[in-house]
């Protein structure tokens, strides 16, 4: 999982909590705990998919353009983060005699595949509003189980 993907959902979830629901890239970076040119690149990834839009001036900032219930975890997860599940090297030579080489990173590769699908899926089941909710209550994010059947449950 790569960072960029907590300072997207902190940022979000930072920007639905305030009443006047606007922040400055400063505000914002004090908040997540990381320099501003990093939250203002996630930012920027985020203003054009349209999750913000922005106000220019002295007391400009970043808001949200669409209800913290509508933007789902899944989403920003694929636009910020997607793919990092698998390794950037695998082992493996395809081509090689040896038969576990030759097939290691397809092999490695459809079961990566299928675990970001999984975790792409289960995020889709989590909204901004759900993690602003969790916190305002001061709970620990856990919705392992939210959304699942009962069968699944157990």
């Amino acid at each position: 999982m790569n960072s960029e993907f907590t300072i997207a959902v902190h940022c979000l979830v930072f920007l639905s909590m305030r009443d006047e629901c606007m922040a400055n890239s400063e505000d914002l970076s004090q908040s997540v705990g990381t320099h501003p040119a990093r939250v203002r690149k996630v930012l920027s990834v985020l203003r054009k998919h349209g999750y913000l839009t922005t106000k220019e001036g002295a007391h400009g900032g970043y808001m949200l353009s669409r209800p913290s219930e509508e933007i789902k975890l899944g989403e920003l997860y694929r636009l910020v983060a997607g793919g990092s599940l698998g390794p950037s090297w695998c082992s493996g030579e395809s081509g090689s005699s040896c038969v576990v080489s030759s097939n290691m990173q397809d092999v490695m590769g459809n079961i990566y595949n299928g675990g970001e699908e999984a975790l792409s899926a289960y995020f889709d089941r989590i909204s901004i509003q759900d993690v602003k909710e969790r916190i305002g209550h001061g709970e620990t994010l856990n919705l392992s189980l939210k959304g699942l059947s009962a069968k699944e449950k157990s």
